[in-house]
């Protein structure tokens, strides 16, 4: 479905990200851990198109979409749920799922699906963006990105700010997401709750792969996650 292979790209001079290959299978997920500052938003700004690569390519259910803007990626259903959640504040809940309607594919994900989908958000769906909670928000935040039928779900820090809880209930519906067919990469500080929901984790350590694959060792996940000097 999603093939990066050799990705990096970069802030004016710095560097963000280099040499990052990884595959999300069709109706998979994989979530991409690391510590603050590893490069992972960035990496999935470059997938979504928000950021220019400067070397590799990003290969999208057989075809190069590399030089892609994000309005043709997200066409093609490659749909970002970006860190801080970027709702329109001033705007309703439901007027925010709406704006999600020019984007939209054919597929399952309808106003009255997401709604059923988080029926928190459909009890908000009057209430302003701006004045829900943090959990609200983001229930509202993915909820758009699934109004555009996305065929991969890049969601970034689901967990970040919110209490652990409320990260319980977001992470329980990823699994309904899966089951219609729709792939994940996720971005994750949590390494319990990424290790819990993905197929198979990849870690990237100062904008590097430090490991990857599937039912990982905690304690290696753990020295890829600071680095080896860590645990030294």
């Amino acid at each position: 479905m999603l093939e990066i292979s050799g990705l990096s790209a970069a802030y004016g001079q710095l560097t963000a990200i280099r040499d990052i290959s990884l595959t999300v299978e069709s109706g998979g997920i994989l979530a991409v851990i690391g510590a603050n500052g590893a490069g992972k938003s960035t990496l999935l700004k470059t997938i979504a198109g928000q950021l220019k690569a400067t070397t590799g390519s990003i290969r999208f259910d057989g075809a190069d979409v590399t030089a892609l803007s994000t309005h043709e990626r997200a066409r093609r259903g490659i749909v970002l749920v970006p860190e801080g959640r970027r709702l329109f504040g001033s705007l309703t809940v439901h007027e925010n799922l709406q704006i999600a309607l020019s984007a939209k594919r054919s597929g399952v994900w309808s106003l009255e699906s997401v709604y059923e989908l988080f029926p928190l958000v459909a009890e908000r769906r009057r209430r302003r963006a701006g004045d829900l909670s943090g959990g609200e928000q983001q229930a509202t935040a993915i909820a758009r990105a699934l109004i555009a039928n996305p065929a991969v779900l890049l969601l970034d820090e689901v967990s970040l700010g919110l209490a652990p809880a409320i990260v319980g209930q977001l992470y329980d519906r990823l699994p309904l997401i899966l089951e219609q067919g729709t792939a994940i990469l996720l971005v994750e500080q949590d390494v319990a709750q990424a290790r819990r929901v993905s197929d198979e984790v990849h870690c990237l350590l100062q904008g590097r792969t430090s490991l990857a694959g599937k039912d990982l060792d905690l304690a290696d996940i753990s020295r890829a996650y600071f680095g080896a000097e860590a645990t030294a």
